[in-house]
């Protein structure tokens, strides 16, 4: 199943994740990292008792519906730790670009700086 279906079937089944109560899928998008796998465990442990519950391994909707609900929360996480990586990306390559602007123009300085003062009235006058 493809992740837009997942999120289609999470909307037609109304799913609730266990975070302070119940809460939709839309309210996970609001959750930090360290709340997100919260409910990741919470799910996992739900998981690992219906699979040891079962003799018979057969797979219902509400296994469906849990392995859904995990792969959302998967996925939502990993789309959070990659908009943070290109936040701190974007961050460093601003800091590297100031730091050339601000070489660029301490060169700049220094060449004026050592332009005689005819060169310099020159420059003023044109």
């Amino acid at each position: 199943m493809t992740i837009t279906n997942i999120f289609e079937a999470a909307t037609k089944g109304k799913y609730r994740f266990p975070f302070k109560g119940m809460i939709s899928v839309e309210d996970l998008w609001d959750l930090k990292l360290q709340d997100l796998d919260s409910v990741f465990k919470s799910l996992n442990k739900q998981k690992k008792q219906n699979d040891e519950e079962s003799l018979l391994q057969v797979k219902t909707a509400e296994d469906q519906e849990l392995d859904n609900k995990i792969q959302i929360v998967k996925y939502i996480v990993k789309f959070k730790q990659e908009e943070i990586e290109e936040r701190l990306q974007a961050k460093d390559k601003k800091e590297y670009n100031q730091k050339l602007l601000e070489l660029i123009e301490r060169k700049q300085n220094e060449e004026l700086a050592g332009k005689s003062i005819e060169e310099l009235q020159a420059m003023l006058k044109a």
